[in-house]
């Protein structure tokens, strides 16, 4: 049996990960008890996990040196990559929204700034509504920027609200779900079919 290699998102997504791996018969331990550390193996060695940001499974999974990655689907929306979507986890369960303060009119024909930190998933959306808008990338708290009038709205990742409820925003417009995708290299597929499908069906199998 060849080593699959997995990689993970850092964080929050790691942690809701570990326990379905684990039921499905993979060797957590050593990711568990990692320390500083980023490559791990399961308990046979059939398995390595490396732990990286979201964006670098990606690349990490595109290039070949991931056979494997879980990454959410607001990452996949954002950039463009050459890799396979093969499972809906359903796990980290949100949506990106359009979201403002209450005197925003979504059907003002005037042109519209909208701020984000997923400017590709943005213009999609505006452009798919036939609307000529100006994206404005932003990297931290983008919850601020129609407060200060930087921008007439935002496009985020709403999970429950209860951060623009504090920062006095609402949601205007669902733009799409988000939840954690289990993605595959091309020829990975090819080279490593039966191991890589070993795991693939047995975490479908979990999840129904």
């Amino acid at each position: 049996m060849r080593n699959v290699q997995i990689a993970l998102t850092k964080g929050r997504l790691e942690k809701s990960v570990i326990p379905l791996m684990e039921r499905v018969g993979i060797d957590c331990s050593e990711l568990k008890d990692k320390g500083r550390k980023l490559i791990f193996k399961s308990g046979d060695g059939s398995i390595s996990f490396i732990l990286v940001k979201a964006v670098d499974v990606l690349t990490y999974v595109e290039h070949g040196v991931a056979d494997i990655g879980i990454v959410g689907k607001d990452v996949l929306l954002e950039n463009e990559k050459e890799v396979y979507e093969m499972v809906d986890l359903g796990i980290g369960r949100c949506k990106f929204c359009v979201a403002s303060i209450s005197s925003y009119d979504p059907n003002s024909y005037k042109k519209k700034t909208i701020a984000t930190k997923y400017p590709n998933v943005a213009s999609a959306y505006f452009r798919q509504k036939g609307e000529d808008v100006e994206i404005i990338k932003i990297e931290g708290s983008v919850e601020i920027a129609p407060l200060l009038g930087l921008a007439d709205a935002i496009v985020d990742i709403v999970e429950t609200g209860q951060t623009l409820k504090e920062n006095g925003l609402i949601v205007f417009e669902e733009i799409s779900d988000i939840s954690a995708r289990l993605i595959a290299n091309k020829a990975s597929l090819k080279m490593k079919t039966k191991e890589m499908f070993s795991i693939i069906d047995r975490i479908e199998e979990a999840l129904q």
